[in-house]
């Protein structure tokens, strides 16, 4: 027994949670004489919201009350941005949180004792395991392709009878390539009917490749299709907590069950309403972050390095067991990258000097693997 058992009084978790990875949050950087310091480890959004959202901000005032647990103007709101039924829009504590209630709802452990299987690519993003595992049912991973691709036929013949749940994250977080379309509607058309296919569109709004997938066109054809987005990274929004899923009203009925109450605050609710009001604005960041993502890739490649298709707001070193040094020698540039040891190192697109500062160190780095 150890002595945090013994001060709980021999207290012990559930046997799931000694198996789960741990969540590890991008680090801020370190603070280094003469250098500003940029934090490039979260996928944040390096500009602040947009000024009539900090205006909105400013003038809620009504903290004692509890927030609408349906959150019913927001999902009006996005009921017309994106032309769907609002009864389709679920709302939760952003597109994780969202997450979180889809494998509460449909993936989890039988009353015969056997676990439901949820498959998603891997590498993607860190937090699936925890949320699958914490959800009583099994991770199934099928690995990326060497481009950090989906695998896609690799993860269909993955599907089994036990199988309630794919994850399909686009672009992929930490690789950087989207699904095509063609390709991701092919894979939903092979898996039955009654698996749940979440594609997850975090990263959406950076999304320049024009063969790529539009969740919201799947799920208009799709009733088994659900959709992820959040107001994280675009919108800058990611300390309010604010994401939806949208799906048929077949499977909303009980996502909503599965809901946490109250999980989107009346301030979040209307700093995202207030957002999309003025998405023009928010567009116009956006491709601010593409441009120096594509002006980051292109040093890269210059540079000799072999990086995977960027359509998020981050870009992939395939850095493999140079990854931890790499993060280390970035610190001593006060800069903060999010190394994945023994795999890669993820980058996010920060502000123009911070971008540049990287691939000044990009271009003294001694061990990268380089592409032809």
């Amino acid at each position: 027994m150890t002595s945090s058992e013994t001060l709980a009084g021999g207290v012990a978790p559930r046997p799931v949670v000694g198996r789960l990875p741990r969540y590890a949050a991008g680090k801020p950087p370190a603070a280094v004489d003469g250098l500003a310091s940029y934090k490039l480890s979260s996928n944040e959004n390096p500009l602040p919201p947009l000024p009539a959202v900090l205006e909105a901000i400013a003038r809620q005032t009504d903290f004692n009350r509890y927030p609408d647990p349906l959150s019913s103007r927001l999902r009006a709101a996005l009921a017309e941005f994106l032309q769907v039924p609002a009864e389709d829009i679920v709302t939760g504590a952003g597109s994780l949180g969202a997450l979180n209630q889809i494998l509460a709802a449909f993936a989890g452990q039988n009353d015969d004792g056997k676990a439901d299987e949820v498959i998603y690519a891997w590498r993607s993003f860190e937090a699936y395991p925890i949320s699958v595992g914490l959800a009583g049912a099994e991770s199934v991973r099928v690995p990326v392709t060497a481009d950090g691709r989906h695998d896609l036929d690799a993860m269909a013949a993955a599907v089994s009878a036990r199988t309630k749940v794919i994850l399909l994250c686009t672009p992929n977080n930490p690789t950087g390539p989207a699904l095509t379309t063609a390709e991701t509607e092919a894979f939903v058309r092979t898996v039955p009917s009654n698996v749940v296919v979440v594609i997850d569109e975090a990263y959406q709004e950076f999304v320049r490749d024009s063969d790529a997938v539009d969740g919201i066109a799947l799920y208009r054809k799709y009733p088994n299709v659900v959709v992820l987005r959040t107001f994280s990274k675009a919108h800058g929004l990611a300390g309010l907590r604010v994401g939806y899923s949208v799906a048929n009203p077949a499977l909303t009925q009980h996502l909503r069950l599965a809901a946490t109450p109250f999980a989107v605050s009346q301030i979040a609710e209307s700093a995202a309403i207030v957002s999309l009001q003025n998405f023009d604005q928010v567009v116009g960041r956006v491709q601010s972050l593409v441009d120096e993502r594509v002006r980051v890739v292109s040093g890269l490649r210059d540079l000799g390095w072999a990086v995977p298709d960027a359509q998020g707001n981050f870009v992939w070193l395939d850095l493999g067991e140079a990854s931890a040094d790499f993060a280390e020698q970035a610190g001593a540039r006060a800069l903060s990258v999010r190394a994945f040891p023994g795999e890669g190192v993820r980058v996010s697109i920060g502000e123009q000097e911070a971008n540049t500062r990287f691939l000044e160190l990009c271009a003294n780095y001694t061990k990268a693997p380089r592409g032809s």
